[in-house]
């Protein structure tokens, strides 16, 4: 029999995007639910995803694209609550979405301040209870249920508790990693913590001229000879270094290792910027301008960048170029290689590597496999997928699963 709401109190620690579904999802079962942010307001950590947009979820949602080896679990969670469970809710509450060309979901609104605030509002209505500017400092074990201490000194219980407190990416924003000894305390094998989706640092003296320019390219990560990652998307050159999706998505392996021992390779001529290489094929004998060709893919200033690197005139016709000096520039295109001095800190990434091991959770409730009535989500496990809204996903999901096991028993 289904115990009364008065009995079944379920805390959660973090009203970030995991948290907000896990009570969401836990409220709307009936019980009571009691939410602690240690920000003044809930959703915070919405209003930076996207740029501001909220990229909510993507069409290519899968197990594969995350890191790690918890495919099979994965599946087990986006069955319970997958992307189409997210879209509909979202719709529900208010909040329509549609999606780009490359299969990136945004609300119609794009506004993540419109996101946050009608999951808010649908927390409210539900009849969950906010406890802001309230962080949780400690908690602990008590009989079948948990003490959380809170500053100030107050205490509050419960016999189900979620976290989803986050990693320690943002600080700012309040994620701080600070729970993961009592977790640690609790049962759990908890990973060192790592910046993952952060820009690359490298050494960008040669570069000086491109600061500023993006681009497209496939990007790939070397030890050695031995490929560790490989990607495909938008980059930009910076004085410190290399951002965006390409290079953001290949960060959880650098932060992995040391990155002395790692080297980034770009090609350049990859995507639709092959046509360069078809091009010279074509027009091998013609008078087109050597600079026409590259600019045929590339920006003027980064073509002229690398004839200059490669001591070429751009005004000389193609059938005047030698051979070998077009392969060794279309070779240089394709293989622009940088050396790598680490990641930038948790202040400048998106996710968090490390943290619990998916598989100590049932995947399909979130509860944890080490201390009963405990349920974790989103940041707090070690899962972490591209740019492109598959985080945010995790997160959904992995909160509104939470939620819904912790609010029924």
């Amino acid at each position: 029999m289904t115990k009364p709401a008065s009995e079944r109190v379920v805390a959660i620690i973090g009203a970030g995007p995991a948290g907000m579904l896990a009570g969401l999802m836990a409220a709307r079962s009936g019980a009571q639910v009691h939410l602690f942010e240690s920000n003044a307001t809930a959703g915070r950590k919405l209003l930076v995803t996207g740029s501001g947009r909220c990229n909510l979820t993507n069409a290519g949602i899968a197990p594969e694209k995350y890191a790690g080896s918890a495919k099979e679990e994965l599946n087990q969670l986006f069955a319970v609550f997958g992307r189409e469970e997210l879209l509909t809710l979202l719709k529900e509450i208010g909040v329509p979405t549609f999606h780009t060309e490359d299969g990136w979901y945004y609300p119609v609104s794009e506004s993540a301040a419109a996101v946050a605030d009608a999951l808010t509002a649908a927390l409210r209505t539900a009849g969950a209870a906010f406890h802001l500017s309230t962080r949780v400092v400690g908690l602990e074990r008590l009989g079948r249920g948990f003490r959380l201490r809170l500053d100030g000194g107050a205490e509050f219980t419960a016999p189900r508790l979620v976290i989803a407190a986050g990693g320690a990416a943002y600080p700012s924003l309040g994620s701080t990693g600070a729970l993961f000894p009592a977790l640690g305390e609790l049962g759990h094998t908890v990973r060192p913590l790592r910046p993952a989706l952060a820009p690359l640092v490298a050494e960008m003296r040669p570069f000086q001229r491109l600061q500023g320019v993006r681009l497209d390219a496939r990007a790939r990560l070397l030890r050695g000879k031995t490929t560790l990652g490989e990607t495909y998307g938008n980059l930009i050159f910076t004085p410190w270094g290399l951002n965006g999706p390409a290079v953001m998505d290949l960060s959880h392996l650098v932060s992995a290792q040391p990155a002395e021992d790692l080297t980034l390779s770009l090609d350049l001529l990859a995507g639709p910027a092959s046509a360069v290489r078809e091009l010279a094929v074509t027009a091998r004998k013609s008078d087109l301008p050597l600079r026409v060709l590259l600019q045929a893919a590339l920006a003027p200033k980064t073509a002229q960048f690398f004839l200059d690197e490669a001591r070429l005139k751009g005004d000389t016709a193609l059938r005047r170029v030698p051979e070998n000096h077009l392969q060794q520039l279309l070779g240089r295109l394709g293989d622009v290689r940088f050396t790598l001095r680490g990641v930038r800190g948790f202040e400048y990434c998106q996710v968090t590597a490390g943290g619990v091991p998916f598989e100590e959770v049932n995947p399909r409730t979130m509860e944890s496999r080490r201390a009963a009535g405990l349920y974790l989500a989103g940041e707090t496990l070690d899962i972490v997928g591209p740019c492109g809204g598959y985080n945010l996903q995790f997160a959904f999901s992995s909160g509104a699963a939470a939620g819904l096991a912790a609010g029924l028993w």
